[in-house]
Order: C-alpha cells, then sequence, then structure tokens
C-alpha cells in the first residue's frame, strides 16, 4: 500500500444489514408460524420484541464510574462466629458487609439472634475504613439500634457508611399485620430525627425485595419502593425534617435475578422513578443509594451448583443497572447457613466481575441500547401506574392493611407458579436437568422450616419449592420410585422422547431406567417386567406410535404398568387411552400434577 493511501476500514466493507433483510430471513426460518412466536410478554404486560433499534439514550443519574461496594452476609445466629466469617471476607476482598437479623426481610431463615450478638460479630471491623455497611432489621428493632449506637459510638458519622434500614412498611408487609400508620409515621420521624440529630445518614430503608421474594413483578417492586419512599417522606416532613433532610434519610434496595435485562432496567428505572419523585417535590434530583441482592426467589435447594450460574448473571444486571453495593446469596442458602466454601465463591463473583471484567468502569453501559432502553421505559411507566394506584388507596400503610398490595401480588405470583409447573419458566437443575444422584453439599447449619405466615403476609418464597416437595416425598418412601422406559424401535426413533421423559419424571424424583429399545410389544413387555418398576412410559417416533403404538401400550398394561405415553397423541388418543394409558407427557403440560400422580402410583 502507499504511503498516501487509506486503509478502509472494515465495519465499510460491508453495506449494513437492514431491518427488513432481517425480517425476510425470519419469515424463512418460521415457515409460515406467525412473527408474535418471538414476541414475549413480562408478568407486568408488556411485551419484549425480538428485536430493538440502537436508541439515542445517555446515561442516566447513576452511582458514577467506579466500583459498588462488595457486601457480604453477616448472619450466623452467634455473634462470635458471625465475627470469624467476616472477617474472613474482609480480608480476602469484601469492603462492605450486610448484618442481617433474624426477623428481617433479608434474614430467610438465620441471622444476628439479638442486640446483644451485634458487638461480638463487629469486633475488629473497622467502620471507619470506608466499609459500607447495611443493617437488616426486624420490625422490633429499638434494641437493635441502641446496639449499633453504641458500636458507632465516638466515631465521626458523617465519615461513616452506614444504611440503619429502618423499614415499618416493610415489616407489616412481612408480617401481615395492620399498621396504624398515623402513630406509626410520628413514632418514626421522632426516632429519624433523634438519630439525623446524632449524624446518621441513611436510616430508612424503601425495600423492594419483599414483594420480588413473595412473587411480584419488576414493576409491582418499582411500586412498593417508590410508595414506602413517598409515605417516609411525608412521615419526616411532618416530624420536623426539612424535605432536603428527609430524602437523604432514605435508602433503596432492590432483588436481582437471573432475568438479565428485566434485572438491569429494573434498577436504571428506580433512578428514574425517584428522581421524578424528587421533582414532583420541588427538589433537584440527586442520585439514591440503591443495595442490590441477588434474589431468595430464584435460589434452588436441588442441584444448588446452579445457583452460582443464577447469582453471576444476578450480579452483573445489578452492577450495570446502578447497584452501589451488592450482596450475593451463597449458593447453598436455601440448603441451610453457608459455609467458608459458599461464601467465598460468593465473594469472588463480585470480585471476578469487578476486578477482571472491569464492570464498575462505566457509568450506566446500558445507555443506548435500544432492548435495555425500551424495558426502562415500559417499568417507568408501569411502575408508575401501580404507584400511583398505591396513592389512590391512601398510601402504601392502606393498601397493605385492605389487602390491595397481596392480592396483586398473588394474581402474578399464582401466574409464575402455573408458568413454573408447565416449565415455561424451568430452573435448571430443579424442574429441567435434575441431578437425582447429586452427592450432598456440606452447610453450617441446616435450614429451619418455614414457620406458618399470616395470609395477608408477603411471605418470601422459591419458585422451584413444589418441585424439591416432590424429590422429598420421592426420597422419603425409602427405595426410590422407578420408571421404565419403554423404548419402541431403533436408537433414533425414541431417543428424543426417552431424554425428555428421563428429564419429566426425574424432576420428581422418579428414576428412569433406560435401554437400547425393544423391537416389538412382546418384547417391550418382557423388559418391563425384569426392570422391577411400576411405572412404564413408552417412547418412540411418531410413525412407530401410528403402527405399534396402542398394541404396546397394552402390552405394557397387560404386564402390570402404569403406562404414560411421551409425547401428544393426536387422533390415537381415544385408542390409547382404551389400549390403557394413565397419561400423556409432552411440552407444556402440567409437569406438577403429573408427577404428583406418578408419585402415587408408583
Amino acid at each position: 500500500m502507499a504511503a498516501t493511501e487509506t486503509a478502509t476500514p472494515f465495519a465499510d466493507v460491508f453495506a449494513p444489514a437492514t431491518e427488513e433483510q432481517w425480517r425476510q430471513k425470519v419469515e424463512t426460518a418460521l415457515k409460515g408460524a406467525p412473527f408474535s412466536r418471538l414476541i414475549s410478554k413480562t408478568y407486568d404486560g408488556f411485551d419484549i420484541q425480538p428485536l430493538y433499534a440502537r436508541a439515542s439514550g445517555k446515561p442516566r443519574a447513576f452511582r458514577g464510574a467506579g466500583d459498588w461496594a462488595v457486601t457480604a452476609r453477616i448472619d450466623h445466629p452467634e455473634g462470635a462466629e458471625a465475627n470469624k466469617l467476616a472477617l474472613t471476607d474482609l480480608e480476602n476482598g469484601a469492603n462492605g458487609l450486610h448484618v442481617v437479623f433474624a426477623g428481617s426481610a433479608g434474614a430467610y431463615g438465620f441471622g444476628l439472634k439479638d442486640a446483644a450478638a451485634l458487638a461480638p460479630a463487629l469486633d475488629g471491623v473497622y467502620l471507619d475504613a470506608g466499609l459500607r455497611i447495611i443493617f437488616d432489621l426486624p420490625g422490633d428493632n429499638e434494641a437493635i439500634v441502641a446496639a449499633i449506637e453504641t458500636r458507632v459510638a465516638g466515631h465521626d458519622l458523617k465519615k461513616l457508611d452506614l444504611s440503619l434500614g429502618l423499614d415499618p412498611l416493610g415489616a407489616a408487609a412481612l408480617s401481615g399485620e395492620t399498621l396504624d400508620w398515623q402513630k406509626a409515621g410520628l413514632a418514626l420521624a421522632a426516632r429519624v430525627k433523634a438519630l439525623h440529630e446524632k449524624g446518621f445518614g441513611g436510616v430508612l430503608a424503601a425495600d423492594g425485595r419483599i414483594v420480588h421474594a413473595a412473587g411480584g413483578s419488576p414493576a409491582q417492586e418499582l411500586a412498593f419502593a417508590l410508595a414506602a419512599g413517598v409515605d417516609y417522606l411525608r412521615a419526616l416532613e411532618a416530624g420536623g425534617l426539612s424535605l432536603e433532610e428527609a430524602r437523604e434519610k432514605i435508602d433503596f434496595r432492590l432483588a436481582a435475578d437471573a432475568d438479565e435485562f428485566l434485572s438491569l432496567a429494573k434498577f436504571r428505572a428506580l433512578r428514574r422513578l425517584w428522581a421524578s419523585i424528587e421533582t414532583a417535590c420541588g427538589l433537584t434530583p440527586r442520585p439514591i443509594r440503591v443495595h442490590g441482592e441477588t434474589a431468595w426467589r430464584m435460589m434452588t435447594r436441588r442441584d444448588p451448583w446452579v445457583n452460582l450460574l443464577r447469582s453471576t448473571v444476578a450480579v452483573f444486571s445489578a452492577g450495570l443497572g446502578g447497584a452501589d453495593s451488592i450482596a450475593v446469596l451463597p449458593f447453598t442458602q436455601a440448603l441451610g447457613l453457608p459455609d467458608a466454601l459458599a461464601r467465598r465463591i460468593a465473594r469472588n463473583t463480585q470480585l471476578v466481575l469487578l476486578e477482571e471484567s472491569n464492570l464498575g468502569k462505566v457509568a450506566d453501559p446500558a445507555a443506548g441500547s435500544g432492548g435495555v432502553e425500551a424495558l426502562t421505559d415500559s417499568l417507568v411507566e408501569r411502575a408508575y401506574s401501580l404507584f400511583q394506584d398505591i396513592e389512590k388507596a391512601g398510601g402504601l400503610a392502606k393498601a397493605l392493611a385492605s389487602g390491595l398490595i397481596a392480592s396483586e401480588i398473588a394474581k402474578i405470583a399464582n401466574e409464575r407458579a402455573k408458568a413454573a409447573a408447565r416449565r415455561k419458566e424451568p430452573l435448571t437443575g430443579a424442574s429441567e436437568f435434575p441431578d437425582i444422584h447429586e452427592k450432598p453439599v456440606a452447610v453450617l447449619i441446616p435450614a429451619p422450616a418455614a414457620p406458618a405466615a399470616n395470609p395477608k403476609a408477603l411471605a418470601p418464597q422459591r419458585v422451584a419449592q413444589p418441585f424439591e416437595a416432590l424429590r422429598d416425598k420421592a426420597e422419603a418412601v425409602g427405595a426410590r420410585p422407578k420408571i421404565f422406559l419403554a423404548n419402541l424401535g431403533p436408537i433414533a426413533a425414541f431417543t428424543a422422547r426417552a431424554t425428555f421423559a428421563k428429564n419429566f419424571f426425574e424432576a420428581g424424583g422418579i428414576e428412569a431406567l433406560s435401554n437400547d429399545g425393544f423391537a416389538d410389544p412382546a418384547a417391550l413387555a418382557a423388559g418391563f417386567k425384569a426392570s422391577g418398576a411400576k411405572l412404564a412410559v413408552l417412547c418412540s417416533s411418531d410413525a412407530l406410535y401410528a403402527e405399534s403404538g396402542v398394541a404396546a401400550a397394552k402390552a405394557l398394561k397387560d404386564a402390570g404398568a402404569t403406562v404414560w405415553f411421551a409425547g401428544r397423541p393426536g387422533d390415537l388418543e381415544a385408542s390409547l387411552r382404551e389400549a390403557g394409558v394413565a397419561d400423556f407427557v409432552f411440552v407444556g403440560s402440567d409437569v406438577l400434577a403429573q408427577l404428583t400422580a406418578a408419585l402415587d402410583a408408583a
């Protein structure tokens, strides 16, 4: 190349693809199916398109270009033991602590047992070393707050990065108890004013995690946090604080789950929503403090190692969405109190993303992404509408007391449960690709049984619990129930449906007994008898089903099997049922109901 020639940028060599060209390719791939098949709908009712054009969004109000605080949980009931775990975390990369007390929104069965446990738990922790300290308090917290005041005595509170987390509205939602907000608001304002005069910064928490853990949607979580924040602003203003002072007392908390883009958009939407509230109050918006926690709802007890993947996605989303601090639930949290290994992995999940991937170095990196900007806009619109509904009901306390909040969240939670039951919302390791021979994972203390919840409470629940209950039931009988994969024909004919059936039944703890297939119904029945199983699921191709499916089902039934059929029966349904087929398993069927029936038959 001559010295005077200029190289053509590689990107300019090829003409950019147009949306019309993309649509033509899509139509070819769909083979006549409607384009709407590519459009998904969120639990909040808005669409997610398969393709978005580049947006012109600019970076929003954010934490700024800087790393979020890596906060490690302190949740061992005994203060001295909690301290050992916390110091290990701080010595190995954590620069914050999430101090959890029993009975709080983030306890999930554990937490420091009482106020007296705080001092030993924080022994040797240098609060003035730039640490971010998040407190998760129960509703009855006067003694704990007094213990915190004692612990920080002698420090310049303006130099400490503390979030006390007083949240009477969240506590009422979590317990289901009716709160006299007129009285409670005045008492809260007096407490906050006294703490303000002592120099405390963030005192209150508007905590959306409660809604998320109860099964709510992203917009419901945002609306709840907004409504709590506004009620706290009103209470503090009535108690003598200026709005300027009042807003500085409020921090926010959100859950992040494995739905990467919605989680990212949710954290971004919160900042926009609160900025609009501040503007409506006559305030110039300022960046808020947002704490993110990986979601309890997505955790599984079965094959808990998959929780590592879910948590990594959640941290990624919360970090890029602008969380100021993040706490990762260790992967064994649903099994019990996590040990040092689980805590180390939780800590390092964040450190690797920060130190090796540098995720904290860019402010609002999703700005301008067509998909993320559209999701953020949709969440802002939907959450603000729900927030207005709460305001029309008289505020959050009245909306909780009337049952409005609980009933609306229950609708979404029920939709989610139905989707999970049909594996439209799959959980790897629990409802999909189960490992029924998984090895046990160590925890320090096994998880306690969940207490009975007030029907009005926004009680935390995990999506995987119904499938875990089936697995527990299957293992409680001693010998594991088994189902014979009645593979008819050559391997190519049955492999796809046999694989589907194996995953299907083992999600309920029923072990699938495989084989290389059988040439005819008589051999199939003989193989079943030799297996010792009570259940059989017929697996083959549509062609062989049409040729020998009814005869094979009858042979299995005559051999003593409770017969299932893998695939949609089509025109053969009546004949197959007459031959003895109990039910049909296929993509979209009610997995939970069918596995319950199968366990009863086994």
